[in-house]
């Protein structure tokens, strides 16, 4: 049987206004996670329509329960995501325009490949997230806790339950379709549309959300411009060349510049080794956080408000 728990969440979305720049000390990691609730929305869908595909062809019970337990976890992250998106284009009503277009884009996956080439996708997606997610919870202090409590409890439950699930998709894979080698042998193409999805979305963040609102360029969260901006820090005479122009989009800032860049590389090797032949996301050690999360929820603490309930209870206390 699974041990997987479905957690319904409701976050303060409608109560007022949500910020785009909702860390200000973190412009870039605000922009950032703003563009992951807009793509979660489509990704989690395409992950519900294949599951429910690929179910009838699941004859071990206790995998379909897992299927199950999986896509309804994910159909709970979906709808707070949505929420948090309906908060922000409220705000900002032209970023309509840039769900839309991140949507169409998994609605049009979801039609075209067949269920074993998106049963792959998934499970490639899924096995990034635990060294990714994970860092991002061992460094929550900077990343979660100076923003908007709404935003930061939601990622917050979001990733734990994604480490919680990690195996599930790779559990649904082998039992569909069973070959780690076509799984492995997609992965580059998986990368390269998830990527091109992401540049999409920001620079449509660019073009439709002021900068005195976004503070940085959206593509900073790509480094592709930083290399220009360190170098004309450097040696200023370069930006009279074409090639070191700088962005018109506003000032680059590096994504995770808290974070020792050893703990990013250890979490690139995580992600490389996630897409091998043999990887057992099981074995993957869980985060202090999450484990925290998981007893505050048993005992009841309010995961929704997961910073200013803690500060509401030690100023009773005290």
């Amino acid at each position: 049987m699974t041990d997987l728990q479905v957690r319904k969440m409701r976050f303060a979305f409608a109560d007022y206004p949500v910020p785009f720049n909702w860390n200000p000390s973190d412009p870039a990691f605000s922009l950032a996670t703003n563009m992951l609730s807009f793509l979660f929305l489509a990704i989690e869908k395409m992950i519900s329509a294949t599951v429910h595909e690929a179910l009838p062809t699941i004859t071990d019970p206790e995998v379909a329960e897992e299927a199950l337990a999986f896509v309804r976890q994910e159909g709970q992250h979906s709808m707070a995501h949505r929420q948090h998106a309906k908060g922000l284009i409220k705000a900002y009503p032209a970023l309509q325009e840039t769900l839309d277009e991140v949507m169409a884009e998994y609605d049009e996956l979801t039609v075209s490949k067949p269920l074993n080439y998106r049963l792959a996708y998934i499970a490639d997606l899924e096995a990034t997230f635990t060294p990714t997610f994970s860092m991002m919870l061992n460094n929550a202090d900077t990343l979660f806790a100076p923003g908007d409590d709404r935003v930061a409890s939601l990622f917050l439950w979001h990733f734990v339950e994604e480490i919680e699930h990690r195996s599930s998709a790779l559990i649904i894979y082998d039992a569909v379709v069973a070959d780690p080698w076509y799984r492995m042998r997609l992965a580059p193409e998986v990368f390269q549309h998830g990527g091109a999805v992401m540049v999409k979305a920001a620079n449509s963040f660019n073009r439709l959300i002021p900068l005195e609102e976004r503070k940085v360029d959206a593509t900073s969260i790509f480094g592709s411009e930083l290399w220009k901006s360190t170098l004309v820090k450097q040696f200023p005479f370069l930006q009279k060349y074409r090639l070191f122009a700088m962005s018109e989009n506003g000032p680059t800032y590096r994504i995770y510049s808290q974070i020792p860049l050893r703990e990013q590389f250890a979490v690139a090797f995580g992600v490389m080794c996630s897409q091998i032949p043999g990887h057992k996301p099981a074995k993957a050690k869980m985060p202090a956080l999450a484990k925290e999360w998981l007893a505050r929820y048993d005992a009841g603490y309010d995961v929704t408000r997961w910073y200013t309930a803690a500060n509401n209870d030690q100023a009773s206390q005290g």
